[in-house]
C-alpha cells in the first residue's frame, strides 16, 4: 500500500488523490442526473459517504480513484482510476466526468494515464469496467480504450455489462495505443472542433 498517493501528469492534466477541497463538485455531480448510470442521484449523506469510500480505498487497496485537475487552472475536471470495493469480482478502471467538462477528451486522457501506471507500475495482469448498458457515452469510451464486452465475466448485480480491457502484452506499442495517443493529441489541440465525436 502506497504511504501517499502518487500523482501523475498528462499533456493536459494532473492526477491526485481526492481531497476535500474538491468535495463540493464531486457532491454536485453525485447529487445530478448525471450519476444516474452510478446509483444516483444521491443524497448529501449518500454522497459523503461515497466520497469518503474514494479516499479511503487508498488506504484499504492500495489504489483509488485520481481527481482529474487542468495542469494550468488546478480546476477540476472528474475522476478516473482504480476501484474494487467489496463484492466487485475483479479490479475495475472507471471514471466520471463533470457535466461541464464533458466532451473535451478529459475523460480519455486521464483514463490512459490510470491505466497505463496500474499495469506498467503497480504490474496488473488485466482489468474490466462495469457499465450500465444504457451509458452509451462511457461504452463509447471504453470501446475507445480497446475494452470489449465479456459476456461470460461475472457481473456486479446482474444488470451491468462487463467491458474487459486489453492485456498489457496485447497494448504495449499497439495500433491501439497510437491510436488512442492520437486522439488525446487532437483534443489537446486548440483548432480541434469534434463534430459527432464520442463524448466521455
Amino acid at each position: 500500500m502506497p504511504s501517499s498517493i502518487p500523482v501523475i501528469e498528462t499533456n493536459r492534466l494532473v492526477l491526485r488523490g481526492p481531497e476535500a477541497v474538491d468535495y463540493p463538485d464531486f457532491k454536485a455531480t453525485f447529487s445530478s442526473y448525471r450519476a444516474r448510470f452510478m446509483g444516483g442521484p444521491l443524497n448529501p449523506y449518500e454522497a459523503w459517504m461515497l466520497y469518503a469510500a474514494e479516499i479511503g480505498h487508498w488506504q484499504v487497496r492500495g489504489f483509488g480513484m485520481w481527481m482529474i485537475h487542468d495542469k494550468i487552472t488546478e480546476e477540476t475536471y472528474g475522476m478516473a482510476g482504480g476501484w474494487m470495493p467489496a463484492g466487485w469480482p475483479e479490479r475495475e478502471i472507471a471514471w466520471i466526468i463533470w457535466p461541464d467538462a464533458a466532451g473535451k477528451g478529459y475523460a480519455l486522457e486521464a483514463t490512459h494515464a490510470a491505466r497505463n501506471y496500474y499495469y506498467n507500475t503497480l504490474g496488473w495482469d488485466g482489468a474490466v469496467s462495469y457499465i450500465d448498458p444504457k451509458n452509451l457515452d462511457s461504452i463509447r469510451l471504453a470501446e475507445r480504450l480497446g475494452a470489449q464486452k465479456d459476456h461470460d465475466a461475472d457481473t456486479i448485480d446482474g444488470s451491468d455489462a462487463v467491458y474487459r480491457h486489453p492485456a498489457p502484452n496485447a497494448l504495449k506499442d499497439s495500433q491501439l495505443i497510437h491510436g488512442i495517443e492520437m486522439e488525446i493529441s487532437h483534443y489537446a489541440d486548440p483548432l480541434f472542433k469534434p463534430e459527432g465525436w464520442a463524448l466521455d
